[in-house]
């Protein structure tokens, strides 16, 4: 019934909001967690002037940084019910809902950011966006996100061993949770916004993510030791409430697909600029950021492989994925 209820909540959404004159203006609401200026809020702000631009004026995007709207798990919801239009989110959310989102979440499936593009640019990307589709999402793009390494305010992280007994924040995700237990450390699943107070407060040891977010967030004035063990690339994707999509002429779509398409690059731009600013910032800070012994972490993902990947589609997927050079 919930099901149902959410659908037709989508459809009238999407009725209201398209069946106007060409010449009114829609305004789509899209979220997003980080502050206004990071990468992801600028690639989704440069979609919607390109959205505006060529469909001259009758569309455009408010984009609803910082968290305004809710945390990741709240948005995703008000997304596929059709409360808001459009949603920036991780992809480790979805990995409960749409199980093809569980390869790209994989630690070290990718072997570098290129390799990741070149393997979400193409079929297998494909792939993951049409399994989106029925839970109620279009998948518009995906985003750079750098790679995920772990900080912690106690001690340098240089092997395996080092990770024994450490408390971290992780995406809400099992993944993250197997990946984090499978090096010897306790996994805490929460929402970002409370990782700085409960690193500050001793709650948690630490938390894991790419460069810009640790500057960002300010998790660097409380965690000032960064290993690059660089266990995920995880992308970013893009989505829109499916009804509200399939409410748009054939023409729309096209504009709205090529517009997310085009601000891909400019995504990309931005983030290769701010990963290398925001590390500088974060040594300026005090960072003290060190290379581990990546191939003891890469051994030990084994078994979270092994719990998480046993569905055939999966093993073909990550076939795939390594089939890409």
């Amino acid at each position: 019934m919930m099901h149902f209820t959410k659908k037709l909540a989508g459809a009238l959404l999407a009725a209201t909001l398209f069946t106007t004159v060409a010449s009114a203006q829609t305004v789509l609401k899209s979220s997003d967690t980080h502050p206004d200026g990071y990468p992801t809020v600028e690639g989704v702000k440069y979609f919607g002037e390109l959205l505006k631009e060529r469909t001259q004026g009758r569309y455009s995007v408010d984009v609803y940084h910082s968290a305004q709207l809710g945390e990741e798990k709240d948005t995703i919801e008000q997304v596929r019910s059709g409360v808001i239009e459009l949603n920036r989110v991780s992809m480790a959310p979805f990995n409960g809902t749409v199980k093809e989102t569980i390869v790209p979440a994989l630690p070290y499936i990718f072997t570098s950011e290129d390799h990741m593009h070149k393997v979400m640019d193409g079929a297998v990307g494909d792939q993951i966006k049409a399994a989106f589709e029925p839970v109620g999402l279009v998948v518009l793009a995906f985003y750079d996100a750098g790679s995920r390494s772990f900080y912690n305010s106690k001690k340098p992280i240089k092997t395996v061993a080092d990770m024994a007994g450490l408390k971290f924040r992780v995406i809400q995700s099992d993944i993250f949770v197997d990946m984090t237990a499978a090096l010897g450390a306790n996994a805490t699943p929460m929402p970002y916004g409370e990782v700085y107070s409960s690193i500050e407060t001793g709650v948690i040891d630490g938390a894991e993510n790419n460069f810009p977010s640790y500057d960002t967030a300010k998790h660097v004035e409380v965690a000032k030791y960064y290993s690059l063990d660089e266990h995920t690339i995880l992308p970013e994707v893009f989505v829109m409430n499916k009804a509200a999509f399939d409410a748009l002429t054939p023409e729309d779509q096209e504009i709205f697909k090529q517009a997310a398409k085009d601000s891909v690059a400019k995504q990309r731009e931005l983030w290769a600029a701010k990963t290398t600013e925001s590390r500088a910032n974060a040594e300026k800070l005090g960072s003290q950021i060190n290379d581990v012994e990546k191939q003891g972490f890469i051994d030990a993902m084994k078994p979270v492989y092994d719990k998480h990947v046993k569905d055939p589609v999966l093993q073909k997927l990550v076939e795939d994925v390594r089939a890409v050079k």
